[in-house]
């Protein structure tokens, strides 16, 4: 889910060629659902081998990555590692949405309705250890540092970020601002144009950059006062929020109020949760590393071939031509010579 803060904070978009030499963190789980859920067939169905094992989120990495390797942009992918406890109610809360996606995503294909049955089978994708293998595995044969967080992954790349190893992170939720990144970019892996749900209406989706020192200034709080502004309205760790509360009002109250011992104090009853020591903990001093290697590879031309196309169906011609697009692009752009 991740906390709902798109109302109050203040986004800039961006070109890729603006994140052109520049080193970011992407939460890599959160890349992967995103592949998951866009790249499917008319009827919902997602990318498959012969096998029938789901290769949308390969589908995804390959050619998105192509994408940065051409715009000069370095990506590190940060997978997650144990979840924090109090994340156990949003992981069953997900559970639960994606078992009631799947059922609706049947009874729309056992009628016909292909635009609905789409719909819902976005909420329905899920990763296992396989997927994240096959994942890390690419990565690596495209030469693209990967790898394991001790915990959430954007808390690590939020981390890295804070240390100056990387310019940025990369992830669709608002948490990294909480987990301290200085610098947050949204729809990096699913800019573009997209269709509109139920409507034949297509947006284009822009990369979008957020600092956060910007936006504590221009919402006049500081990291602190965001988080208990964020659990005012919901985080992973209290799913719920206080009912009735947006980020607007959330706002209001954290400058009323300012400590977050008056705020548990004032709506403790209407659901502030009672860990909230524990969670500003999780937030302000995250379970992270600073055992990590940044290290950029060559392409493994033939092992990517070969995992792709013999391995996973992939189209041998579509794959190839990805491939030329970087070798060309590295004979006549010297900035690939700093992507390693």
């Amino acid at each position: 889910m991740g906390v709902q803060l798109q109302d109050i904070i203040q986004k800039r978009k961006v070109n890729l060629s603006y994140l052109s030499n520049r080193n970011i963190a992407i939460d890599a789980h959160n890349a992967l659902y995103q592949f998951l859920s866009v790249i499917r067939g008319m009827n919902g169905v997602p990318l498959k081998n012969r096998r029938g094992e789901i290769t949308s989120h390969l589908s995804g990495l390959f050619y998105r990555n192509i994408n940065f390797m051409e715009t000069g942009i370095k990506p590190i992918y940060v997978f997650d590692g144990k979840p924090p406890r109090l994340k156990k109610t949003e992981i069953e809360r997900r559970k639960s949405v994606k078992e009631q996606a799947i059922q609706k995503y049947e009874k729309a294909l056992e009628i016909g309705d292909f635009e609905e049955a789409r719909i819902h089978a976005q909420a329905t994708s899920r990763l296992n250890k396989q997927m994240i293998k096959d994942s890390k595995r690419l990565l690596t044969l495209m030469g693209i540092p990967n790898f394991q967080a001790p915990s959430e992954g954007e808390a690590q790349a939020a981390y890295m970020a804070s240390k100056g190893d990387v310019w940025a992170t990369g992830s669709q939720d608002f948490d990294s601002l909480l987990f301290g990144t200085p610098r947050l970019i949204r729809n990096l892996t699913i800019s573009g144009r997209r269709k509109l749900p139920r409507k034949k209406i297509y947006i284009s989706v822009s990369t979008e950059l957020i600092s956060l020192k910007e936006a504590l200034f221009q919402l006049h709080i500081n990291r602190r006062q965001l988080i208990a502004l964020s659990m005012l309205v919901g985080t992973d760790f209290n799913p719920k929020g206080i009912k009735g509360v947006g980020p607007k009002t959330a706002l209001k109250l954290v400058k009323q109020f300012k400590d977050i011992d008056e705020l548990s104090e004032k709506f403790l009853e209407s659901g502030f949760p009672k860990q909230f020591r524990e969670i500003e903990n999780i937030f302000l001093n995250p379970n992270v590393t600073s055992e990590y290697e940044i290290v950029w590879d060559e392409i493994d031309s033939e092992g990517v071939l070969q995992f792709l196309c013999d391995d996973n169906d992939f189209s041998e011609e579509r794959v190839k031509k990805a491939l030329k697009r970087v070798n060309k692009w590295k004979k006549n752009d010297t900035r690939l010579e700093k992507w390693f």
